[in-house]
Parts: C-alpha cells; structure tokens; sequence
C-alpha cells in the first residue's frame, strides 16, 4: 500500500505561526523542493486551503504597516511589498504615508487569490500548469518540485 505524505499547519496564535503563517510555509516547501530561491524583499501572510486558494486573515493593516516600517527604516528600495490575501484588500486601511510610497511605486502590496500567483511573484518563474498529457513544463516552478519529488521517490525505493 502507498504511503502518503500529510502536512498539517497548526494553528497556535502565538509567534509567527498559525494558519496566518500556511502560504509562506507553502512558498517555502515550494522553493526548496524546486531550488528556486524566493525574494527576501516581500513580505507574505495569508492562509491557504487544500485546493491553494489564500484565505483571508486577520491583523492585515497591522502586517502591511509593519513590514513597511521595517523597510521605510532600512531604505526604501521600490521593490519591497507584501503579498496578502486578495480578499483582505477590502479590509486595507493603511495610513497616509504608506499610501503615498505605494502611489509613488516605493512599496507594494500584492493581492493573491492563490498560490500559483504568490510563487510567481516571488520567484519570477511561471507556476505552470499541466499539459494534456497531465505533464508540467520542466522550467516551471511544479515543473522542477515534480522532478524533484520524482527523484525521492525513487530514492526512497532503493531503501525499501
């Protein structure tokens, strides 16, 4: 019988953890596995469930406002953001000079709606998606976490 793989993503509410924290740890995985580093310079908060939709979650002005003050005291560069839930926008009540950077392309703040967009944004590779023969293009970000996983399996045999 095949063994499966479960990851699960508690939901504690104390340091920098819960389901508030899952898209990064999904991001995180996904870079590992496809040895694409993801960019130190946004920002990432949002659930996810199983299908990859980001979830909304709580505290998004306080998220935003936060990194932005840790990048508006290290220099802003105008490549720095903070990817968050696309249904959290509605929730943004930011203050005025974040705005402003935000209008003057100074910061950014990405809304993502699923996970595909997210690792896209940070890694600058297409996600990609499955051809007809239910393939990913080798380049793309499940492409190379296909192929890497495939050569874990396999080495995981030899030990069986």
């Amino acid at each position: 019988m095949p063994k499966a793989l479960c990851i699960c993503f508690e939901q504690s509410y104390s340091g920098v953890d819960g389901d508030s924290a899952s898209s990064t740890e999904i991001y995180a995985l996904l870079s590992a596995l496809s040895g694409l580093a993801v960019r130190q310079d946004i920002a990432v908060t949002g659930s996810v469930n199983q299908q990859g939709v980001i979830q909304p979650i709580g505290g998004v002005n306080e998220k935003v406002e936060g990194f932005y003050d840790v990048c508006r005291v290290r220099g802003l560069t105008g490549t720095q953001g903070v990817l968050i839930p696309i249904e959290n926008v509605e929730d943004l009540m930011l203050r005025e000079d974040l705005i402003a950077a935000v209008a003057n392309g100074m910061f950014h703040v990405h809304p993502v709606a699923h996970i595909e967009e997210g690792i896209e944004i940070l890694t600058g590779v297409e996600a990609g998606s499955r051809d007809g023969r239910g393939q990913f293009s080798r380049e793309s970000v499940f492409g190379r976490v296909n192929e890497r996983l495939g050569k874990m399996a396999e080495t995981l045999k030899q030990f069986e």
